[in-house]
């Protein structure tokens, strides 16, 4: 996966609609506040976005790409696949749930997520399900990720960590050191390990 390209005018739009979240969340910011905060017109928005939620949702893209290809571990052809994904998964799952924009919007405007829940898959989603593929594709040839369909299997991979991910702190409990999120992040290591083991 590759990371997504912007050019620098855009880079700074949606470096001020990231702050402008963090700052106030996504119902409070306008695109008028954004192109104050890059220095532009608000045509200049338009012209590429055509609201907030638009806007947001490339902000979303853009930064969660970046978490996800900042946990992949580099390929080490003496690792098998399997134990290479798993590890990168629960270190994305880790610096995704960190994520200072995935904090706020769960925190103030979780209703922004449903629709990637429910109804269709957004950017940030396909191009995970990318990596995966080829992650599982790629430990169909060493053997050890279990032969199956592919996409399925990656599918399901990501419907397992999408889950842990934007629901582990209903689960969690500090005071039980068993119940506590370092615990679940073992979990799920042992949940990806069987699922993908042939």
């Amino acid at each position: 996966m590759t990371p997504i390209r912007h050019n620098s005018r855009d880079d700074a739009v949606l470096d001020a609609a990231r702050d402008c979240v963090l700052a106030v969340g996504v119902r409070r910011t306008t695109l008028t506040d954004v192109a104050r905060r890059a220095g532009v017109s608000r045509m200049t928005i338009y012209r590429r976005w055509p609201d907030v939620r638009a806007l947001v949702g490339d902000v979303m893209t853009r930064e969660w790409v970046a978490v996800a290809l900042g946990a992949a571990p580099e390929p080490d052809s003496a690792v098998p696949v399997r134990a290479q994904l798993v590890e990168g998964l629960v270190e994305g799952l880790r610096a995704f749930r960190e994520h200072p924009l995935l904090r706020k919007i769960l925190d103030v405007d979780p209703e922004l997520l449903l629709p990637y829940l429910v109804d269709r898959r957004g950017a940030s989603q396909n191009a995970l399900l990318e990596v995966l593929i080829d992650a599982v594709r790629r430990g169909h040839e060493d053997g050890s990720v279990r032969a199956d369909h592919p996409v399925r299997q990656a599918r399901s991979v990501l419907l397992v960590v999408q889950s842990f991910a934007l629901s582990l702190r209903t689960m969690t409990d500090d005071a039980d050191p068993e119940l506590a999120e370092a615990a679940f992040h073992d979990e799920l290591r042992h949940i990806l390990e069987r699922t993908l083991a042939p």
